[in-house]
This record gives C-alpha cells, structure tokens and sequence, in this order.
C-alpha cells in the first residue's frame, strides 16, 4: 500500500530470467485505487534496461507505471481540493503544492476586494470585502510522459472562485479551466530520490461568471507569478530533501 488511496502491485510478470551475471525480473508495477483491484485504461509496453554492470542493482520504471499512478490519483479525488481558511481536502504531492498556494494566499489575504483590483466587474459585484473560496478540479486524467532525467505533468482542470457571505454560505463569482505543463527533474544522491519541479506553462480561460465577461489575462500573470516565486519554490526545497531509497 502506497497511501490511502493507492496500492501497488509489484508482482512478478514471469519467471526470473538468471543469466551468469544477473538477474532480470519483470515486475508488473501497476498503481490502482486502496482496496479496489481495477483494470487500468492503459497498455504496458515492454523496454530494456539499459547493458551496465557497475552497480548491484538497477531499478527502472515504465511510463505505465505512472500513468496507472495518476489514473488511480485521479478516480479517488486527489487532484480536487477546495481552499479556505484551511484545506478541506487533498492527500498527495500535488495536495502539497496547493497547501503552499493556500499559505501564499493567506500571506495577501486574498478576497473580493483584492480580486476585484485585477478584475473590475468583480469590484461592481461586490461592494463589501469578503473571504474568498477556491474549489479546484482535475477535470481529466493528468498526462504524465517520460523524458531523459525528468517527466513532464500535463493537467486540464478548474477553479471555481466563491465569496464567503457572514453567514457562511457562499456564492460564485466566476469558474475558470485551467491548463498547466510542469516537469519534475530526477536524480539520485546519497540514497535518496530528489527532484526539482518547474512551471512550463499555465493558461486560463473563463468558462463560466455571474460577474459579468472579463479578460482573464492579468489574473493568469497574477497567479503565475505567485507559482513561480511562492509556491514552487517551497515545493523544490521540500523535493530537496529527497525521499529514502530502499
């Protein structure tokens, strides 16, 4: 079991293959949701480790492997979250990355009449400063492809943008689809697994407003600016501390 949401099944595809100066073991490495054995989507294609002989182990993981990973992620909600004044949902690495953005937008104090600088018809709309909610969602399975010494992450989601009435009800302003492409470069240091995440792109686009029709450009360089100097930041020095190898 990974986490609470996850488990791995690691095992054997076939029977070992003993050569002289190894051994080669195929393991089936696939992610599904805690307690519900399910199908994956995906195929897995068979690859090769690479001819090398100057370590005792070699470990290699398939681009199945972490697709099943957020495939299973996906189905159990992770990737949806909603922030306040405290996060009221979320278990994983990218739960950690918006904790952080939670912080940032605690550090502002984000609410109505902040967004109603950037955005004008939300100033009309509200008069009265209140706390902000943010609900956000994967609205598809997030595309995770291999590359040399890194991966790439590329999501399609939402933010849903509410204003928190005094009588703890709420009421939405606007919803925005949201894409971003970030990549996460890998190495290995005195037995641990590290990694340094890096935003290569994010868009907006208004999907949906009781506020009226506006230009989503300001927000987009607003909140990418917050990623790239706030948040990512304290998710590459958390990534720096490397996760334990076996």
């Amino acid at each position: 079991q990974i986490d609470d949401l996850a488990e791995v099944d690691y095992s054997l595809n076939s029977f070992p293959a003993v050569f002289r100066p190894f051994i080669d073991l195929d393991l089936k490495g696939v992610v599904f949701p805690a307690g519900n054995y399910t199908d994956s989507p995906y195929v897995a294609s068979s690859f090769n480790i690479p001819d090398q002989s100057d370590s005792m182990l070699y470990l290699a993981f398939s681009e199945y492997f972490f697709q099943t990973s957020s495939f299973t992620y996906y189905t159990a909600g992770a990737f949806n979250m909603t922030i306040a004044e405290e996060v009221k949902s979320g278990n994983s690495f990218v739960f950690s990355l918006f904790y952080f953005f939670l912080q940032t937008c605690s550090y502002f104090n984000i609410n109505t009449e902040i967004f109603g600088s950037i955005i004008p018809e939300v100033a009309k709309y509200s008069v009265t400063p209140y706390p902000v909610m943010l609900k956000l969602m994967a609205t598809e399975i997030p595309i995770i492809s291999l590359e040399q010494d890194s991966f790439t992450v590329e999501i399609m989601g939402s933010m849903e943008v509410l204003a928190v009435l005094p009588d703890s009800t709420t009421q939405s302003l606007f919803t925005m689809n949201i894409a971003a492409n970030t990549s996460i470069s890998l190495n290995i240091f005195d037995q641990k697994l590290m990694g340094s995440l890096c935003l290569n792109r994010l868009q907006f686009s208004l999907a949906h407003s009781n506020v009226g029709s506006f230009e989503v450009l300001l927000l987009e360089n607003i909140l990418s600016y917050i990623l790239q100097t706030e948040v990512i930041p304290s998710a590459n020095a958390k990534l720096s501390k490397g996760f334990p190898l076996p």
